[in-house]
This record gives structure tokens, sequence and C-alpha cells, in this order.
């Protein structure tokens, strides 16, 4: 199971920005990771511990901004399809295999 978090926070103000970056840094103690800018997620073993980390980002919502929360499966999630900008300079080659000093 994946939960996604998506959200629109104002950040107008100084108040509003520090509650906006509080809210990011909750989720990432939660064990939320960002996949994009506003959208952050997290993987759960069980449907009872999905239900339990919607709870906690219940919590944690601020009075004012949109959050919304999805849940997909392990298969739901392994159909993704992502798409990146072309690189300006080219990945490091990855060993073939574990090396062990």
């Amino acid at each position: 199971m994946w939960l996604f978090v998506f959200f629109d926070l104002p950040t107008t103000t100084d108040m509003e920005k520090k509650t906006h970056a509080r809210f990011r840094k909750d989720l990432m103690k939660d064990g939320f990771t960002m996949m994009q800018y506003s959208v952050y997620i997290r993987h759960c073993a069980s449907l009872e511990s999905s239900e339990v980390h919607i709870k906690r980002v219940q919590r944690l919502i601020p009075q004012k901004g949109h959050v919304s929360i999805l849940k997909i499966t392990d298969k739901q999630y392994g159909d993704i399809v992502n798409f990146w900008g072309k690189r300006t300079t080219p990945l490091p080659d990855t060993p073939a295999q574990l090396e062990i000093f």
C-alpha cells in the first residue's frame, strides 16, 4: 500500500511559510519522501498501517490550504510512468557488482 499526500498551502506571510515548512518536516518525520514539490509518498505494509498514517497526517493539516491523500496498491504504484527532462551531464557508471574492501 502506498500513500500519496498532495498539498497546496499558502506561503504569503512569514507565519504561513513557517506553517508550510513545519507540515513538510512533520511528513518527513512520519516516513514520507518528497516525490515532487508538494507531493509526498510513503509505503505502508498493510491497510491498517496506512490508516494510522492517514490519521497522523490529518492531525498535522494546517488551518489554511488544501491537503489530499491518495491510497494505492503496490501493483498500481508499479504501473507509474515517470519522465524526467534531458540531463546535461551523463550519469556515472554503476558497478556491475558489489565490491567489498
